[in-house]
């Protein structure tokens, strides 16, 4: 099925190579279920994690995968590549190349990276609109100053894509380290930001995204499944 989201008698047309027609009477002898239920409804939705079986064969049962990964230095944020080992390398479950990346990091940037096979999960989760804040470990080349605090709160104006950044949050942990929190993901944002200053970025390391923390119980290049707490938008 091309769509991710179908009416059925469009879903069962296409999956039983029938027409639309020839699909309103298998309807009316119920021999169609999804999630359990029986539907004889032609303009019912299936989704791609509906599970829909006709007479007893199954024709789709696809399921959501949910991951975080530690990423370490010099894995590259991408499903495939040629030169370097990818965050798709570093998973050991067999659905991994059904996987797709939330959030990207620059190859030696490091920290909590989400995958999933979920495109509206994380759709919602990247939108704009859903505000869902990025949390960063930072080191500098040189000492915070109090111009970067105000720049960071007041948005930074970045001429090449004739945007003002949001609003983002510094918090001085030390001369050189600090915690930024997001509410965007700009191209390279918080070297470009630190860079207005002449302040190189030494290293970034992300520890959440939205209420998901990346903790201390995931070594580089280790992964677990989230929880529905942390699955839940």
């Amino acid at each position: 099925m091309q769509s991710k989201r179908s009416r059925l008698d469009r879903f069962l047309s296409s999956e039983l190579n029938i027409s639309r027609k020839a699909v309103k009477p298998i309807l009316a002898q119920g021999l169609v279920s999804i999630d359990g239920a029986v539907i004889d409804d032609a303009q019912h939705f299936v989704d791609e994690f509906s599970h829909v079986s006709y007479d007893g064969q199954i024709l789709q049962n696809k399921i959501p995968h949910y991951l975080m990964l530690h990423k370490p230095k010099g894995v590259v944020s991408a499903t495939v590549d040629e030169q370097h080992q990818t965050v798709i390398d570093l998973l050991n479950q067999p659905y991994k190349t059904d996987l797709h990346i939330v959030g990207r990091l620059d190859l030696n940037s490091t920290g909590l990276m989400l995958l999933t096979n979920d495109g509206r999960w994380s759709r919602a989760l990247m939108s704009p609109e859903s505000k869902v804040s990025k949390r960063y470990l930072v080191t500098l080349e040189k000492p915070i100053t109090q111009a970067m605090l105000l720049a960071f709160a007041q948005g930074m104006y970045f001429e090449y894509e004739d945007i003002t950044t949001q609003a983002a949050e510094l918090k001085i942990l030390s001369p050189c380290n600090a915690e930024v929190i997001l509410n965007e993901g700009r191209y390279h944002q918080i070297k470009r930001m630190f860079g207005y200053f002449q302040n190189k970025v030494l290293e970034i390391h992300r520890i959440a995204i939205g209420k998901i923390i990346l903790g201390d119980n995931l070594e580089p290049g280790q992964s677990r499944l989230l929880t529905e707490s942390e699955i839940s938008l």
